[in-house]
């Protein structure tokens, strides 16, 4: 018989079904709290459907979007509109990327496909002095505060989920299509390493199963 809490979880994973939100875009608007008004060159890794980009163009003078994928990387040259300072390519990073400087690196829910040492290392040689790079990831959950943040996420997951939709059953948007595989470094792991990396890193946990990372070079 299959036990209640289970039952309970089937029905959420159904209702997220039908109103599915962007956990990565919920953090776009947090992103551009990190950054100056105003900076030369952005390098957004893992740039997808190219919303951030797009919103980092209304800030930079020019912002090179890289994604492996190139079906959504034309689809995020489509929606762009003539005239933005943002363009986009096909490259597999962190081997392929444009080397800058960038004063601004973002990388958004691509870190844990990547080759995590080398990225970051990749990462801060691409960036200006006083540059920042601002990457929000996904973890591995394994200690308790991991799981009890995850169970606190269930039902504000769901909330915002009917809110964005106002409640009407709505496809999966365009930039939730792409390519995953779950995480497997947990956070403690993560931190240990960006901070060897990158000294005076600021990571936190998130809601919706994400951690952040910011980091200015000196």
């Amino acid at each position: 018989m299959t036990s209640l809490p289970h039952r309970i979880l089937q029905a959420l994973d159904r209702f997220n079904a039908v109103h599915p939100w962007d956990h990565n875009a919920h953090y776009h608007r947090w992103i551009l709290r990190q950054l100056p008004r105003r900076f030369g060159s952005a390098l957004d890794v893992g740039s997808g459907t190219g919303d951030l980009a797009r919103l980092l163009a209304t800030r930079a003078d020019e912002v090179h979007g890289v994604d492996s994928d190139p079906a959504i990387t034309s689809r995020a040259r489509t929606l762009t509109p003539a005239g933005t300072a943002a363009t986009f390519s096909v490259a597999e990073a962190p081997t392929d990327l444009p080397t800058g400087p960038h004063d601004v690196i973002t990388c958004v829910a691509t870190l844990h496909h990547l080759p995590f040492a080398e990225a970051l290392d990749t990462f801060r040689g691409h960036l200006a002095p006083g540059g920042t790079l601002v990457v929000v990831g996904l973890y591995r959950p394994r200690t308790a505060t991991d799981h009890l943040l995850g169970a606190a996420a269930v039902l504000p997951n769901a909330a915002l989920g009917w809110l964005k939709n106002r409640g009407r059953t709505t496809p999966r948007p365009a930039s939730m299509t792409a390519r995953t595989r779950p995480a497997d470094m947990p956070f403690s792991q993560i931190a240990a390493e960006a901070h060897t990396l990158l000294p005076g890193a600021r990571l936190r946990r998130r809601l919706f199963w994400r951690y952040t990372l910011t980091w200015r070079r000196p």
